[in-house]
């Protein structure tokens, strides 16, 4: 632990990842400011638990930077929807049973 934060170890990085609190951020914003491009990337927490992470980027870079992120967290959660259906089984189902299921479903709702 530094004065700066906490550092944790992350296994597939070859650097440390540095952790801040709210604390942090509120009190030494500017120090924050200068030292995450050099760091790349910073975990904020609150109450000791990740809420955040804040990483470095420009004026230019911004919307690069926010479409990169959001399609990492959509191929993720893509992965995570077929891991589940093979989990469930439902990986197997026929596109004539698919089918079958959002007739039956949107039935259901009309009928309410």
């Amino acid at each position: 632990m530094s004065d700066n934060g906490v550092y944790y170890k992350v296994p597939e990085r070859e650097d440390k990842m540095r952790f801040i609190t709210i604390r942090d951020l509120r009190s030494k914003s500017a120090q924050i400011q200068r030292e995450l491009p050099k760091e790349k990337e910073m975990v904020l927490t609150s109450n000791g638990k990740p809420i955040a992470i804040l990483t470095a980027t420009s004026a230019d870079r911004i919307e690069e930077s926010l479409a990169m992120i959001r399609q990492v967290r959509a191929m993720k959660a893509v992965e995570y929807m077929q891991r589940r259906s093979v989990e469930a089984g439902t990986d197997r189902i026929r596109l004539k049973g698919i089918n079958k299921e959002i007739a039956t479903v949107r039935k259901s709702r009309r009928a309410r």
